[in-house]
């Protein structure tokens, strides 16, 4: 400490002096309402700032007569940007009358209004707050941040989202505090004023609402007693008040009015175990005996406060209180109890009012700080205001608590308080060294509460720069505290997030302010002795209060009614100094640092203070005094103080300039650097100006400096000068602080060499051999001095260099800890990490935190050195070997995840010097290659991979686009056309997959339905014009027939393509019926009569077009319930267009979200095909669930899952079998048995009595058995417990037929009485049976390869048995024989005519005969059909087994086959076949084509399909088209996107849909329920990937390569495919790469599960792939020939920079040799043992710089160091090591030389002793010891031998 005497009363410098008025006020005056508001006369006025703390509410409110004047108020805190980035204004939250309004500005007061609201009654207070919402998943709350309004009954609540909320208050508000949890209430109180006449536990009096949505409840207090009897009781004394609260941490400081004591208390969340506790003792008061052992809590703390209160600091039992409450979340959160208090009742929806006693008058308060008494506080309600307060009767059951107050601290009554002494600030301040204090100020005191818990009380003025003026009625004292948030009761002040200390003085021109010392988060509150007394004059206007505190900006409030807003100085603002700030006041003790930073604030912020340039140059001044250097005397120093501005400041005799100029300014230039370099400037060559002589400076020997041993920091001097080394060599890892690095060089040369470290001085030398002169001023310290001075253990006599530590690693060779200063040297400590894991491959590096590889400095003597001794011989194997335990791809990601993680980016990267950048590059380039696909988005940026990192954060490329693509139709003038429903697709993808043709368009154009269809009839001449009419009216029919089967098709090619509106109907394109007749256009028409046209005959396909328009919905729409009822029509015509609607919304999963009141109001209705849709719907949404709600729904609606005894309902047929269907959909693969049972019965349901099950038995039939198939879904003889049930006995006899077996179960009763319609008798009717028990058959025993019962389903081989079946059944056999056996399927003819029976073979036709053969006993006509429909089994149980494999030799084998039936068909003998079997047996190809070539497009089938759909006459039906245009959406499912999987479930899926049965017309459901048809949807899945730009964000091509996993039937194989494409089936996969060499590689690897991948083709399959510098995209460069052949930029540029370097060199220019330590860590790194290691094992790996590159670097730098040897450089050498002087000229070169060689210094060398050496083997033997390289031994052995024959070894 130095004495007094050369102190004086500093000033302090403040900038940017602004007029200051409040935003809102202007904004209010521009308000509508503004003449009511009256806000022009209002001026702020005194009392603003002495409002009483705990009542007053935000800011102060004024009390004139309110005719006269508004009041209003405003508090501000630090902005807060929505993206959380630093941002530098000021938001104000500005309340007058019943108007908030909130804005924000910048620095330069651009102000914006951000938000305004206007509420009905005055607001009382507005303030901001976060409430935080509980997520169930994951752990972090998701934070909600709002504004409040309080005004007096309700409290709104706005979030930023757009969110509001009203909360009635159920009592009278004094005053809402914030908190980190919600908002905290104070009851306004008026209950002492009455006398309580029954003795009653007084009510609570403070409530926290953790949300605007919860309840308001009561505040429980858990008050520590001294011998740990704590109590948990409310909070319900009226005499505590708080008096400031604080988020973080989160304190609440109260005031006790009767006791007049302060107490702290911790705010946290309760426990469950203190809730019951509450709850339990509120129970027993109840009765009055009880009252007297509930003593209340201010009596315990009046017990506590007799002198006893708790020791330590709030501070330290708040942490440890935390610590537990952080654990503990609140169970209240998860159940609320249901409370029956009245508070229930004002539930949100009532008016605020309910519930509420009305109260008369507005609650004020009216403090000013001269009349501090409770007693005016009270307030007067109307009469009935009691009863509202008596809420909590001890007979209703009370309300949980949420929050909870642990009691930290009491003050110790002191007798000079008076009674109404509360604080009137409260603050949390923080010093410079981090140390925690709670400051309140009294009257006249100011009590500082330390972390210590020793109290500090300063009266008077205190010498803090806390200052305030004894003639002034009230202390205006800042306040700081380190939150963002102000929370305090802002009278007059606010609490800053930026410490602010000021002292108030007179204000002329600029407003003089007194000495803080701050740091950018901290302030101080330090001893009255730092700064000495201060007086004022008090001139005209003066300053009479401070508010508004943010960051380090202040408003002044003046007498004269004006207020100025300034802002205070930083503490430095170049990063260099900043930089040595931290250093050094980490290491010296925390007084001493204090001290030294305070003397600095003055120094730097005098008023006039420096420019920015001479900053460090006073920052020097400053250092070097206080180390007690006289700068005057110091040259070097004194020069830095003429560059820079002349402060009048440092030191104290400080000499001011004269005038005139003197000799040693002359001296000065000439010794300057500029004068140098313009010496040696060609002109002054070309002018041949003759060097000026620079006279040695006088004072070099004629007097030596001492230094003065009584300054502040001249013991510490050493661990100073350690600390700037340490940041010295930290600044050299960034290459863009070279400037100040060349700054710092200059203070450690001189230090240096005060403190006689020759190493160091030489270690400078080398580095700048220019900077360095080797004449300098020195000054003596006397030895006794240097024994006072603290050498620090940390202090190393050999300079610690990175660059060095980190070439000894490149070589190998033992490495000590590297030294690093923690927080101040990070990026010494990354590269010691990085490379150490990379390099050294020791993984242990980065795992744990104190790593053997660097040892932390501390300011104590405590610094953790490991003794090198032990550190050698644990570790010296790390450094001979490389370790082989690890791959290296594991160390390089290894190294870049743990850089990620420590916060390193590309932009880190790119300010590293090249040569220490290397490792850490190479580690980047080899990740690159070979990512893994399940990085961190942070990696995947470091190492230059977005198209990664987008992938993680997957955006959905669909939603976006068929947003746009549906919008460009202006929705007014959408002309017919437009609306076929296919307008929603994905061009840009589609152009991509099909970009040769147009057949997108071509498939649009056939499926359209939404446009008159053209009939063109010519008009014979014999014909009258009406029968020319019904002839036109009859062709139209059968065109109809084909425009009706067109929707499902396409609800194929739309699938999955649309993300609708929420707040628009769905657009269902109208199905058009009509016709127009060419040549004049004249419309045609069913509807006039003419002709018959079948009843209803549109109301399926109306179906089918509401499925098609409804299955456009993606499945990740966001659509709600209410959008799903909002798209009911109101016409009744389109009801079974809703149907359809519905049962795609089933399909696509959105059904779940349809409440359960909607679907039974829809099922009421009775509308047929609304039930049809609804059951099916809902049934698929819960696909395999066994869904007991939708089980029971279902079941109404078959009577076979009724009791026996319920009444018999009507229940239409076909929802009959739609329910059937839906049963098997929801027990999909259970085996529940008792369905399995009923659905069993049901198949051979037989017809009962009336005109019950008689019609379209056969539909119901065939559902019984699909539904049967699908819940015994490929379980084959494994149906666990059903073995009584003899299932596939049963269904075979169904099958062949037999006798009927006696109905067992409780339906017996039901089915005693035949039917009088049909005689069945007791046999089997097998027509109706077989179709469905052979499917059944099949699902029971899908791809078991049972042989057994596969022998059942075999065609019979003899003509008699043939005779016994329905060719249509052998087609259901042979597929169900084929999809048992699924491995023996085979993609040739050979195996599809395999399963024709022998006796076909030899006597059918072939499909090509052109004649018919004769026979007599065989009937031919039986033979041709069963040959064509076996060979259609065989043929689709192929498309099944293939389906979505785009398999070639199976499209071809069906291709085949479907091009032989079209001939068939016009051949002479296809009348034998029958045309109808003929057309049945083709459509089931084209099918089976189409589901082999799902999602293809293939341009054969296409063209297939569009010759069928051309045929429109003859034996063309409905059913026909419906297959055809089937198979043309199957063909483009999805756009191109899905294709068809071939599980299990989707097999089922497929067998409903594509049942080889097809509808004779528009309305027939005789044998299958057309709505069957769209359960295909059940089978498709995403597959399309569709790489994407990550850079221009569009779809492109790129080439992938797919890996099948090895099978049975072929081997591991890879092809290569053009994506977007289809992928093949996942679970085929082994793993997808994105290949090179146009995009960087990417591997999905699929082997370890497909979840990813699924994932990415789920969300529109977009994969993002990046385009490698120097190539375009197949798109612009198909072939490949444009693209640049070039290697990346960034690595040319590191060789780029290295050769500049060594031109440099060659040219003798270096005048700093930083860029050649670079390139020789380059080449070290590409010779070291861990590279050369990995080139071996990965020899094709991409070098990371050319090959030829290195060595002709290498050369060029040997030969110019050698040249300058042989040209007289060994003179300057030998001199060096012998410790003469060099002469300058060669300083520049002995410095490369001694760098790129690695040559000891000169200390070193002797200790060595190579003096004496006589020989060169003798020499060789000592420099093993030295770990000197050879070819440096090679080069100095001349001169250290001094004998050039001694070189012979």
């Amino acid at each position: 400490m130095s004495d007094h005497s050369d102190e004086r009363a500093t000033m302090i410098a403040a900038g940017d002096l602004q007029e200051f008025a409040p935003r809102g006020r202007e904004h209010c005056r521009r308000h509508p309402s503004a003449l009511s508001l009256q806000l022009r006369r209002l001026q702020p006025a005194s009392e603003l700032c002495s409002s009483d703390g705990a009542a007053g509410l935000v800011g102060s409110l004024r009390e004139v007569t309110i005719h006269e004047r508004q009041r209003e108020s405003w508090q501000l805190r630090k902005g807060i940007s929505d993206v959380g980035e630093e941002v530098d204004y000021d938001e104000e939250l500005y309340v007058a009358s019943n108007m908030v309004i909130w804005s924000k500005g910048s620095k330069n007061q651009a102000s914006t209004i951000y938000k305004a609201f206007t509420v009905d009654s005055p607001v009382l207070q507005a303030l901001w707050c976060d409430f935080t919402l509980p997520q169930e998943k994951s752990e972090k709350a998701d934070v909600e941040k709002c504004i409040c309004i309080l005004q007096n009954s309700c409290i709104n609540v706005h979030s930023i989202e757009g969110k509001d909320y009203i909360a009635a208050l159920p009592f009278q508000v004094a005053n809402v505090w914030p908190t980190k949890y919600g908002l905290l209430f104070e009851r306004s109180n008026s209950s002492h004023e009455v006398p309580q006449s029954p003795p009653r536990e007084p009510l609570p009096t403070m409530f926290s609402m953790l949300h605007p949505l919860d309840e308001i409840t009561p505040l429980v207090c858990k008050s520590g007693g001294m011998f740990g009897s704590a109590r948990v009781q409310y909070v319900a004394d009226y005499t505590l008040r708080i008096v400031f609260l604080n988020a973080e941490p989160s304190i609440v400081m109260t005031y006790d009015t009767v006791q007049s004591l302060h107490t702290v208390w911790a705010l946290r969340r309760v426990k469950p175990e203190e809730q019951n506790t509450v709850l339990k003792f509120s129970e027993q008061m109840g009765t009055p005996q009880h009252v007297a052992t509930s003593s209340s809590l201010t009596a315990h703390l009046r017990s506590l406060s007799k002198g006893d209160s708790p020791v330590g600091s709030p501070f330290q039992n708040y942490s440890s209180i935390h610590s537990q409450s952080r654990s503990v979340s609140s169970p209240s959160m998860q159940s609320r109890s249901p409370s029956i208090s009245n508070m229930a009742a004002l539930s949100r929806s009532h008016s605020p009012a309910l519930g509420v006693h009305s109260f008369s008058g507005v609650q004020r308060f009216n403090f000013s700080s001269n009349t501090q008494s409770p007693k005016r506080q009270s307030i007067t309600h109307s009469p009935n205001s009691t009863s509202s307060d008596s809420f909590l009767m001890p007979e209703t059951e009370p309300i949980v608590p949420e929050l909870c107050i642990d009691h930290l601290w009491t003050e110790t009554v002191t007798n000079m308080r008076e009674k109404n002494s509360q604080a009137s600030k409260v603050f949390i301040t923080t010093d410079l060294c981090g140390q925690k204090f709670l400051c309140f100020l009294g009257i006249d005191t100011l009590l500082v509460l330390e972390g210590s818990g020793n109290l500090v009380l300063y009266s008077g003025v205190v010498r803090v720069g806390k200052v305030f003026i004894p003639g002034l009625p009230a202390p205006s004292l800042t306040m700081s505290n380190q939150m963002p948030r102000p929370s305090t009761p802002l009278d007059s002040v606010s609490t800053p997030s930026k410490p602010l200390n000021k002292h108030l003085g007179p204000l002329e021109e600029g407003v003089l302010l007194s000495p803080v010392p701050e740091l950018r988060d901290s302030a101080k509150l330090h001893d009255s002795t730092y700064v000495e007394d201060c007086t004022f004059q008090q001139l005209g206007t003066f300053i009479h209060a401070l508010r508004d505190p943010v960051h380090n900006r202040i408003t002044l409030e003046l007498s004269n009614n004006t207020m100025v807003r300034v802002t205070i100085p930083e503490i430095a603002t170049s990063e260099l100094v900043k930089r040595c700030l931290q250093g050094v006041k980490a290491i010296l003790p925390k007084e001493i640092a204090v001290q030294m930073l305070v003397k600095w604030y003055n120094a730097y912020n005098a008023p006039g203070g420096p420019s920015y340039h001479s900053e460090w140059n006073l920052f020097v001044t400053c250092l070097m005094n206080m180390m007690g250097y006289n700068t005057e005397r110091l040259s070097w120093t004194r020069n830095l103080d003429l560059e820079g501005s002349l402060s009048p400041v440092i030191a104290p005799k400080k000499a001011r300039p004269s005038e005139t100029g003197s000799d040693e300014d002359w001296e000065y230039l000439l010794s300057s650097d500029y004068h140098r370099n313009f010496e040696s400037h060609p002109v002054a060559k070309a002018l041949r100006l003759d060097p000026l002589e620079v006279l040695a400076p006088k004072d070099d020997f004629s007097q030596s400096l001492s230094l003065d041993s009584s300054t502040l920091l001249f013991t510490h001097i050493p661990a100073i000068f350690f600390v700037l080394h340490l940041i010295y060599e930290e600044l050299k890892l960034n290459s863009l602080m070279g400037e100040g690095i060349r700054s710092l060089v200059v203070l450690l040369v001189q230090l240096a060499r005060d403190l006689k470290l020759e190493a160091y001085i030489d270690y400078y030398y080398r580095d700048y051999p220019a900077l360095v002169k080797t004449s300098r001023q020195t000054c003596i310290i006397d030895q006794v001095q240097t024994g006072f001075m603290h050498h620090p253990t940390f202090f190393s006599a050999e300079p610690p260099s990175i660059f060095q530590w980190l070439s000894s690693c490149l070589k190998g060779e033992a490495v000590q800890p590297y030294p690093y200063l923690s927080r101040i040297c990070e990026r010494s400590k990354l590269v010691v990490l990085s490379v150490a894991l990379y390099i050294l491959g020791d993984e242990s590096a980065v795992s744990n935190e104190a790593s053997h590889y660097l040892y932390k400095i501390t300011s104590g003597n405590d610094a953790l050195m490991p003794s090198y001794l032990y550190w050698l011989l644990l570790y010296s194997p790390l450094f001979y070997s490389f370790r082989h335990s690890t791959s290296v791809s594991s160390l390089a990601e290894k190294l870049v995840i743990w850089m990620t993680n420590v916060g390193f980016t590309l932009r880190d990267l790119e300010s590293l010097p090249f040569g220490v950048a290397l490792p850490i590059r190479d580690a980047i380039y080899y990740c690159r290659e070979q990512p893994a696909s399940d990085w961190p988005e942070a990696v995947c940026l470091l190492i230059g991979r977005q198209d990664l990192s987008k992938q993680a954060c997957e955006g959905n490329l669909q939603k976006g686009k068929s947003v746009i693509l549906s919008s460009d139709i202006p929705s007014g003038t959408e002309s017919e056309e437009d609306e076929d429903g296919m307008n929603d697709m994905n061009e840009e993808v589609m152009s991509l997959i099909w970009s040769e043709d147009l057949r997108v368009q071509e498939v649009r154009r056939l499926l359209q339905s939404a446009r008159p269809v053209r009939v063109n009839v010519v008009q014979m001449p014999e014909a009258s014009d009406h029968e020319y009419i019904e002839e036109k009216e009859n062709r139209l029919l059968q065109l109809c027939q084909r425009t009706m089967a067109l929707p499902v098709g396409r609800g194929m090619f739309t699938l999955f393509s649309y993300h609708p509106v929420p707040t628009e109907q769905l657009p269902i394109p109208k199905l058009n019926l009509t016709g127009r007749a060419p040549p004049r256009n004249t419309t045609v028409d069913l509807n006039s009569g003419n002709i018959d046209v079948p009843p209803n005959m549109a109301c399926w396909a109306s179906f089918h077009n509401g499925v098609a328009a409804g299955l456009k919905i993606a499945p990740a729409s966001q659509i709600d319930s209410a959008w799903i009822v909002y798209n009911k029509p109101k016409i009744a015509e389109l009801a079974n267009e809703y149907a359809g609607f519905l049962m795609a919304l089933g399909l696509n999963g959105h059904l779940t979200k349809l409440a359960t009141l909607n679907i039974h109001d829809y099922l009421t209705k009775g509308h047929e095909m609304t039930s049809i849709g609804l059951l099916l719907g809902v049934s698929a949404a819960k696909l395999g669930t066994m869904d007991m709600a939708i089980t029971r729904l279902l079941s109404i609606h078959i009577p076979a899952l009724l009791p026996p005894t319920s009444t018999e309902l009507d229940v239409p047929h076909n929802v009959q079998v739609a329910a059937v269907i839906g049963i098997g959909l929801v027990y999909q693969g259970t085996a529940h048995r008792h369905t399995a049972e009923v659905l069993l019965a049901e198949i051979g349901r037989p017809p009962g009595p009336e005109m019950e099950y008689c019609t379209d038995r056969e539909s119901y039939s065939l559902a019984s058995g699909l539904a049967l198939g699908m819940v015994c879904l490929g379980h084959g003889s494994n149906l666990i417990g059903m073995s009584d049930l003899n299932v596939p006995e049963q269904l075979y006899q169904y099958m062949v037929g037999g006798h009927r077996r006696f109905q067992a179960g409780m339906h017996r009763e039901k089915h005693k009485s035949p039917s009088y319609q049909i005689k069945e008798g007791d046999t089997i009717n097998v027509d109706v049976t077989c179709p469905g028990a052979t499917l059944a058959l099949a699902m029971i025993y899908l791809k078991t390869n049972n042989r057994s019962i596969a022998d059942w389903l075999q065609a019979p081989d003899t003509m008699y048995l043939l005779d016994f079946v329905k060719p249509e059944f052998l087609l259901l056999r042979t597929l169900a024989r084929c999809l048992i056996l699924w491995d023996d399927i085979l993609p040739n003819s050979k195996w599809v005519n395999s399963n024709v029976p022998q006796i076909i073979r030899e006597n059918s036709i072939s499909l090509h005969a052109t004649e018919l053969p004769s026979s007599e006993d065989l009937s031919l006509e039986t033979l041709a059909q069963a040959h064509v429909y076996i060979i259609a089994g065989a043929c689709l149980s192929l498309g099944f087994r293939f389906a979505g494999s785009e398999n070639l030799a199976a499209f071809n084998c069906l291709y085949k086959y479907a091009t032989d039936f079209l001939k068939c068909l016009s051949a002479p003998t296809a009348s034998i076949t029958g045309h109808y079997n003929l057309e049945t047996c083709l459509s089931v190809l084209l099918l089976s084509l189409a589901m082999v070539m799902a999602g293809s497009g293939n341009l054969k089938v296409l063209q297939l399909c569009r010759f069928m759909h051309k045929k429109t006459g003859g034996e063309m039906n409905y059913g026909f088209h419906l297959a055809h245009h089937m198979a043309l959406g199957l063909l483009f499912l999805g756009g191109g996107r899905y294709s068809l999987s071939t599980s299990n479930s989707s097999i089922a899926a497929l067998l409903c849909a594509l049942y080889p049965h097809f509808p004779v017309h528009s309305t027939d459901n005789r044998y299958h329920l057309q709505a069957l048809r769209h359960l295909y949807v059940l089978a498709a899945e995403p597959r399309l990937l569709t790489p994407v730009d990550v850079d221009t964000n569009t779809p492109c091509y790129a080439l992938i390569e797919v890996t099948y996993k090895g099978t049975q039937w072929y081997a591991e194989a890879t092809e290569e495919l053009m994506a977007p494409t289809l992928l093949p089936e996942l679970h085929l996969l082994k793993q997808i790469r994105v290949k090179g060499p146009r995009y960087w590689e990417l591997l999905i690897d699929l082997s370890k599960g497909t979840n990813h991948l699924k994932s990415i083709l789920s969300k529109g399959g977009v994969l993002y792939v990046k385009l490698r510098a120097g190539q375009l995209s197949y798109k612009e460069d198909p072939m490949g020939w444009r693209s640049l052949l070039a290697q990346t930029v960034t690595h040319r540029n590191s060789e780029a920079r290295a050769f500049k370097a060594v031109r440099r060199l060659e040219r003798r220019e270096m005048s700093e040799t930083f860029e050649l330590w670079q390139i020789k860590l380059v080449l070290e790194f590409f010779s070291s043992r861990s590279h050369q290691e990995r080139m071996t094992r990965n020899p094709n790996r991409g070098l990371f710089m050319n090959s030829e590159f290195l060595p002709v670097m290498k050369c060029t730098i040997d030969n110019t160091l050698d040249q300058w040897l042989q040209a007289g450089g060994d003179v300057s050498l030998h001199s060096y090591l012998s410790g003469q002087p060099t002469e300058e000229s060669q300083l520049s070169m002995l410095a490369c030389f001694l760098i790129y060689h690695s040559v000891l210094t000169p200390g070193q060398l002797a200790a060595g002793g190579l003096e004496g050496s006589t020989n060169f083997s003798e020499l060789l033997l000592k420099f093993k010891q030295l770990n000197m390289p050879v070819r440096a031994l090679l080069r100095l052995a001349p001169l250290l031998l001094r004998n050039p024959q001694s070189m012979v070894l």
